[in-house]
């Protein structure tokens, strides 16, 4: 019996022989993105059913390798661990008021006594709930956190594990006696986010960005770029200025009007329904007001932008606080406007409708836009004189190739994939929890809260999407399967085998994570198999390097090999990994 190295991790030698890692030739016929068919290539996970993935040995590995790298860095800023129940009573959730607004994402179900519960998508109120227990300004500040699994219920799942609706995420939650103690927090946040991709070997940048249905003062998302990704993140390549486009801005050339006339002159457009046909008709774009009729949690609300830009739906939804938005259907147009899409503005309106003008139209006179009568139109229009603005606001999404608001650089659109994001919550889940503590003077103060959150899984398949080649993935050291494998050329080879042995013996005592592939297998089978699922190092023992007292030793990266004396092959695949964790 082969002794047990004390050393390892594993109480029994890794033999690849012994593993259950069924690779495949081909990826699945429904996988789009890089990662979902590498991992299910490379025996790492495989699909029960839409959206929720089995982890399979390998799979796992990598998973609580980088779940260890996250327990580590949020250890080191103060963070204490907790495990909190995944299902949750709706009190909680209506407690806080996101019972309503998170919608058909939430797995709702009834318990055998009628109570409804909720599966937890984040754990906001549970913890705010046990901030109860903190009395005084003395106890703060807190780091809690948890590795916890998070369930949301959502209409596409998609891309493997970079959309599902069951999967493990930190979160963590700082509690504070004030604003300036929430600033400490997040920033510390912000710097162990940092050093954690560093170790991931992911490219993160840290974004402004929306703050969703969380709620709160701000928040910052950190953002890989891939094709694979779901947000757009507009970036300068001049300076720092860095936003999801939700959030984004961008300095826009001013535009001098034409003093308009005394009053908006109304003219024919028969079969003129869109910007591009109003301004074939004489009406510059950039002259012409965009007016979308929206309906926010059953209001009609006009949202009026310039008729070469875009409305942003989350902006709007941002700026109004509102929970359920969607666009009028046309029947409610007409109900509320008096004409069908295509002839909408926002002149003449009645007053029980909220208009709202994005900033770019502020004080434009001399505009375009429609007369809510169908076939018609105004010119002449002065916003400021004609239309009734609740307020101005930022709606409109920034194009590829605008200013930058920082330092006037033209700016670009990058698809990026959400690593990471963090939040100032402020007081609203403290407030819903009745969470406060008393300070010097006895006085009651609300705990101030940060939420801060990077999906486990998410980062794995992130760095799949980022680490791989024709070949396969490309692991980094710090959360490979396996850092090095040994690969046996002949297994029937007594020399051979004793040799792959002591190998594994000497890097398992000195802590690398060390795999022997020992299958009866041909060495071209072996070697892409090594290849596809990422190892970082192979060292190839064989009967041919024995006679000149050498072994063969690849990086995977580099794809390069190196003859190392078969004496001080351990030393070197050591120093190597030693660097590279």
């Amino acid at each position: 019996m082969e002794p047990r190295p004390t050393s390892a991790p594993y109480s029994w030698p890794m033999r690849w022989s012994n593993l259950f890692v069924p690779t495949l030739r081909d990826a699945p016929g429904d996988a789009e993105a890089v990662s979902h068919k590498l991992l299910v290539r490379g025996g790492f996970m495989r699909q029960l059913h839409a959206g929720h993935y089995s982890m399979l040995p390998l799979g796992w590995k990598v998973h609580e390798k980088v779940a260890k790298i996250v327990r580590d860095e949020m250890n080191l800023i103060g963070g204490q661990e907790f495990l909190l129940p995944a299902m949750h009573p709706k009190s909680l959730w209506e407690a806080s008021g996101r019972w309503a607004t998170m919608g058909d994402e939430m797995f709702r179900l009834e318990d055998r006594s009628g109570a409804e519960v909720g599966l937890g998508m984040t754990h906001e109120e549970v913890f705010a709930q046990i901030a109860t227990e903190v009395n005084s300004y003395k106890s703060l500040p807190q780091i809690w956190y948890q590795i916890q699994w998070k369930f949301r219920d959502e209409p596409r799942p998609k891309a493997g594990l970079l959309r599902v609706r069951e999967f493990a995420m930190k979160d963590s939650y700082s509690l504070d006696v004030d604003a300036a103690g929430l600033d400490a927090s997040f920033d510390k946040h912000h710097e162990a986010y940092l050093r954690i991709f560093e170790k991931l070997d992911l490219d993160a940048m840290p974004v402004e960005a929306s703050s969703g249905a969380m709620g709160g003062a701000g928040s910052i998302e950190f953002m890989v770029a891939s094709p694979a990704g779901e947000d757009d993140v507009v970036r300068c390549p001049s300076c720092d200025y860095r936003a999801n486009v939700e959030r984004a801005t961008s300095a826009l050339d001013p535009v001098t009007d034409d003093a308009p006339p005394a009053e908006p002159e109304k003219f024919a457009t028969p079969g003129i329904r869109t910007i591009k046909a109003l301004e074939e008709a004489g009406a510059p774009a950039a002259s012409q007001m965009k007016s979308m009729i929206m309906v926010l949690d059953g209001n009609i609300t006009v949202a009026v932008v310039r008729g070469d830009h875009q409305l942003n739906m989350q902006k709007l939804q941002d700026e109004t606080g509102a929970i359920d938005i969607r666009p009028a259907t046309p029947e409610e147009t007409i109900e509320h406007l008096g004409a069908a899409p295509g002839s909408l503005g926002a002149v003449g309106v009645r007053n029980d409708i909220t208009v709202l003008v994005d900033t770019a139209l502020e004080g434009r006179t001399n505009m375009t836009t429609g007369a809510n009568e169908d076939d018609w139109h105004y010119r002449g229009v002065d916003i400021a004189r004609d239309v009734n603005v609740e307020r101005y606001v930022d709606l409109r999404e920034v194009q590829a190739g605008e200013a930058c608001p920082k330092c006037s650089s033209a700016m670009e659109i990058v698809r990026s994939i959400e690593a990471g994001h963090i939040f100032k919550l402020g007081t609203r889940y403290a407030e819903a929890m009745n969470a406060f503590v008393l300070d010097a003077d006895g006085e009651k103060r609300t705990i101030v809260m940060g939420s801060y959150g990077i999906g486990i899984g998410r980062n794995m398949a992130t760095i799949a999407e980022t680490h791989n080649d024709d070949n396969g993935l490309v692991w980094p050291v710090s959360v490979a399967p396996f850092e090095v494998c040994i690969t046996v050329m002949k297994v029937n080879d007594e020399r051979t085998l004793a040799a792959s042995n002591d190998l594994y013996d000497q890097l398992r005592a000195a802590g690398i994570d060390a795999l022997i592939d020992d299958r009866d297998a041909r060495a071209g089978v072996k070697f892409a198999d090594c290849e596809l699922i990422g190892i970082p190092y192979r060292v190839t023992v064989g009967p041919r390097g024995f006679d000149n007292g050498v072994v063969e030793l690849t990086d995977r990266k580099t794809m390069e090999t190196e003859e190392v004396a078969i004496d001080a092959i351990a030393e070197t695949v050591i120093t190597k990994i030693e660097a590279a964790r």
